[in-house]
């Protein structure tokens, strides 16, 4: 008998960023995409018919934190949600507890944890200390890391610090060395410390206060800071956070003046308004916060014009009690949990829109890939990429917390009840099935760390 040429084929309607090829498949070979088309599949060891979904490539998420609040512990967890998410590859941001990735070592350290523990696969951030260790850079990017992060805001000295500019600006020298992509929490330290700080004075900690502590006039500031160093550097410097359209406005006035910028939108700045994080109080909290409903209108018209970069969640699971508003909005933990309702939430916001799921192929998957320098391995259903594909049935459904997949305290959602269209029926990796639309099926150490194939690319560039 003459063996099947493929060992799966996957029948569905095929979401590309170009277009989408209904009534496609993806033939599997070895983990890899051994063929695409239209129509009848061809002869294979198995087939899983998902006519009338779609299957998209596998969806990058290119900003989580496994490991700020549970370390290294909290791969297991948040990689078990991503996969129910249909999120087939995470790039998991340096600051962890008890230690940032800040050196060559603590990176291999983490790529154990990453191979033993992660149900999806993982690319790595790479960042310094405060004190400036940037002789460490190189080892960092030769150990396989796909991009690094310094912040302008300190949380907290050593986890997450502030580089103050002479030393953010000898890192970025380094980097540009690397080639690799230096993304920036961006966010003014003077402004917000003394807004704050009047706020508190005033007994003012209610949680709109949250917003008007930190406004987008913080996130500018930083942006031209951080643009200039790197029109002086050479070093590719993105936002990795924009809650305003100017943040892309900006890096787009740098890249004409030959510096290499850009900078992502998280989704939650595509949807949520200060009026959410009234409601939502701690369970909203975010750095930096949400915005006007207008911003939210300016953000789209950003993502739509092509000045994004890419759409990412900044997961941060933080234990359920964190985030509890007791009187002091200044007191919960910063960040929301993303990775499970992002391939949903997502859909249903371009659909609302009428906007091309497509588009989701593109800002959700190719793009965050290309930008960490993980593509063509990531992100894309092409020939030769693997097999990691993300199906989403269309329809009537409600968003349920109680159904995320991670540890029991990491069980809240700021879009906990909120209506989608669609939910994620079936996610793979590598051409093994990792969830079912109930369970998921793999198992801790069914991903793995992901070594960066190429120095990346940035908006003008790719």
């Amino acid at each position: 008998m003459t063996p099947a040429p493929y060992d799966r084929v996957i029948r569905g309607d095929l979401v590309l960023p170009e277009g989408v090829l209904t009534d496609g498949y993806v033939a599997i070979r070895c983990e890899v995409i051994a063929a695409i088309g239209q129509g009848a599949p061809p002869p294979a060891t198995a087939i899983v018919d998902y006519s009338g979904k779609y299957v998209l490539p596998g969806l990058v998420d290119g900003h989580m934190h496994t490991a700020s609040s549970r370390g290294w512990p909290g791969i297991e967890g948040a990689s078990r949600t991503a996969a129910a998410g249909g999120v087939t590859t995470c790039v998991d941001m340096p600051y962890d507890v008890p230690h940032p990735v800040t050196d060559a070592t603590l990176f291999r350290e983490k790529i154990g944890w990453v191979d033993r523990t992660s149900h999806v696969d993982m690319a790595l951030y790479g960042t310094i200390r405060k004190d400036g260790n940037v002789d460490d850079i190189a080892g960092i990017a030769e150990a396989g890391a796909c991009s690094f992060k310094l912040s302008t805001y300190e949380y907290d000295a050593v986890r997450f610090p502030r580089i103050d500019h002479p030393t953010m600006l000898a890192a970025f020298r380094e980097i540009a060395k690397t080639g690799l992509m230096c993304a920036i929490h961006n966010e003014d330290q003077e402004l917000v410390e003394k807004l704050t700080a009047q706020a508190r004075a005033a007994g003012r900690t209610d949680p709109i206060m949250h917003c008007r502590t930190r406004p987008p006039l913080a996130e500018s500031m930083a942006d031209l800071e951080i643009f200039e160093m790197a029109l002086e550097t050479g070093c590719h410097v993105h936002i990795a956070h924009s809650s305003i359209a100017r943040g892309f406005e900006l890096a787009e006035v740098f890249r004409a003046s030959g510096a290499r910028t850009s900078g992502e939108a998280c989704i939650q700045y595509l949807c949520m308004t200060e009026e959410d994080l009234v409601r939502l109080e701690g369970f909203g909290k975010c750095n930096p916060p949400f915005r006007t409903a207008e911003e939210v209108e300016r953000m789209w018209g950003a993502l739509v014009a092509g000045k994004v970069a890419y759409v990412s969640t900044d997961h941060a699971p933080w234990p359920y009690e964190r985030k509890v508003y007791k009187g002091d909005i200044f007191a919960p933990g910063a960040g929301l949990t993303g990775l499970q309702s992002f391939a949903p939430l997502m859909f249903t916001l371009l659909a609302e829109r009428g906007l091309p799921p497509t588009l989701m192929a593109r800002y959700c998957a190719e793009r965050p890939a290309k930008f960490h320098g993980i593509y063509p391995k990531k992100g894309a259903i092409r020939v030769g990429s693997d097999a990691d594909l993300c199906v989403l049935e269309p329809g009537d459904f409600t968003f349920d917390a109680r159904d995320i997949q991670d540890v029991e305290d990491a069980r809240w959602s700021p879009y906990d009840g909120r209506k989608m269209k669609a939910r994620v029926a079936a996610a793979w990796l590598r051409g093994g099935q990792i969830w079912d639309g109930a369970e998921v099926l793999a198992k801790p150490g069914t991903g793995g760390f992901v070594k960066r194939q190429h120095a990346g690319t940035y908006l003008g560039a790719d």
